[in-house]
């Protein structure tokens, strides 16, 4: 019997060759690939003609007789019989099982499928080089916690967060930032996404208009959309969000997201007149604005602009930020700063709520911090990421093919490559994909009516020796099918 497909590619990241041999073994038994009463090749033939270790086959071999999907005797292995229920069958043979639908709010929040693991891909958009990642001090730091962790700890964690990570990220954003913020202004979230959901729970009633960037970032959409909020777009230029007067008026505003630092996708940073006029705008309107401070950290070519909040005494701004892209995206654990009159009231409706988790690496988050070994990360993340990018833009000029535009990478981890109208940013993706890239198409982050037309290329997790080779199939992608 030929299995050679066992093994075949594509191998899905993360996952052992002994795990991948059950899974598709089971997948081929309960679809009826391989036929009820089949013989299987014993253990050390099948071991030898796939070239693994004879405990992984062992290993799938027993977990799938545990489950009544093999038998074996003292003739071999063989495909047990099985009664599937009627809806398992249909499920096994790819038929669709109805099911409720979304609610509409869930519905109208839908992103653009990228595919299976595509955020892992080589210039996938926001993905970290975690090979980088401090492993040593962040286990000195969690060591520490545990050992003076007390039952509190293993509960859900005050309101508003740890008073020391809280403690911490006042004074790091004191002194990073530049704008003076006091411990009680610090709540801590589970991430960007969660702050974004209790600013527009807490912040705007369902109904009320929230802008958002266009093209902009897609969480935010869905996060705001979900609050039960009209989403109206305003257009992004160099300068960043560009209301125009029938914005304000025909759209009037009670919250207004927005990324200043490094705007996503388009890469461009609001400049000081913008943010001042911004400020203004919704001191005006009596609006509310989130500044997701997003890839503040990896600032290029001088120092950063002053964030939004801070920039004027008793300004209705919410500061947003986040450790998935300094630290690991699976830390879970952003953080908002609040105006000091709002900052008790909205603590204790977030506490209400959600009830946070994760004191442990809370406390080890503010410990880690207060040693300065974020900082140090962050230094050593910074020129790290900074020739990632002199070499992908030295591999866009090196590899033969028409000129593209690029914007961006005065901050952040991506470029944005501006494409000629006749070809298309989707069907450029989609080939790409092909050729194992997960680059994005700009337009998937734009609200009609805006055209956008050019490709998200991130450069974070891929490393300099690839980067020639890696360009050359996204040139091969952007040619025009022969």
């Amino acid at each position: 019997m030929q299995l050679d497909w066992l093994l075949a590619p594509p191998f899905p990241p993360g996952v052992p060759r002994q795990r991948l041999l059950y899974q598709r073994l089971r997948e081929a038994i309960l679809s009826g690939q391989l036929k009820a009463g089949a013989r299987l090749p014993s253990s050390r033939s099948l071991a030898a003609g796939l070239g693994i270790a004879r405990n992984s086959v062992l290993f799938a071999y027993e977990q799938l007789s545990a489950e009544g999907c093999l038998q074996a005797d003292r003739h071999g292995t063989r495909v047990a019989q099985l009664t599937l229920p009627d809806a398992s069958a249909r499920r096994s043979h790819g038929e669709s099982v109805a099911l409720p639908g979304l609610s509409v709010r869930a519905a109208a929040s839908r992103q653009p499928e990228h595919g299976p693991d595509s955020d892992i891909l080589p210039f996938a958009p926001g993905a970290l080089d975690l090979g980088a990642f401090p492993f040593r001090s962040w286990r000195a730091s969690l060591d520490r916690a545990w050992r003076e962790a007390g039952a509190r700890q293993l509960g859900h964690t005050p309101y508003g967060g740890e008073p020391v990570l809280r403690a911490a990220l006042a004074e790091q954003l004191s002194t990073v930032r530049g704008f003076a913020v006091t411990p009680g202004q610090v709540i801590i979230t589970s991430g960007t996404q969660s702050g974004l959901d209790l600013c527009a729970r807490l912040l705007a009633d369902s109904g009320d208009t929230a802008w958002v960037e266009n093209p902009g970032y897609l969480a935010a959409r869905g996060a705001l959309g979900l609050a039960g909020l009209r989403l109206h777009a305003v257009a992004v230029d160099e300068d960043g969000l560009a209301p125009a007067a029938a914005d304000w008026h025909a759209h009037p505003p009670r919250l207004i997201m927005v990324t200043p630092s490094h705007q996503y996708p388009s890469g461009h940073v609001m400049s000081l007149a913008r943010r001042l006029a911004l400020l203004e705008g919704a001191r005006a309107a009596g609006a509310w604005i989130i500044e997701d401070d997003y890839d503040s950290e990896f600032q290029r070519g001088g120092p950063a602009l002053p964030a939004l909040h801070g920039l004027q005494p008793g300004a209705a701004v919410v500061y947003a930020g986040t450790f998935s892209k300094t630290l690991y995206p699976g830390l879970r654990i952003g953080y908002l700063v609040l105006p000091p009159a709002l900052s008790d009231a909205f603590a204790h409706a977030a506490g209400q709520a959600v009830r946070a988790g994760q004191g442990i690496e809370q406390v080890a988050l503010a410990d880690f911090i207060r040693r300065g070994q974020y900082t140090s990360h962050l230094r050593r993340m910074r020129k790290h990421y900074e020739l990632r990018q002199r070499a992908l833009r030295a591999a866009l000029l090196r590899q033969p093919g028409p000129e593209l535009g690029i914007d961006g990478g005065a901050a952040g981890l991506h470029l944005v490559l501006r494409l000629p109208p006749a070809l298309r940013d989707t069907e450029v993706t989609r080939r790409a994909a092909r050729l194992g890239l997960g680059v994005r198409a700009l337009s998937h982050y734009a609200h009609a009516p805006l055209c956008c037309n050019g490709l998200v290329l991130g450069y974070g997790n891929v490393d300099e020796t690839q980067m020639d080779e890696l360009v050359r199939r996204l040139r091969l992608a952007m040619a025009e099918p022969t």
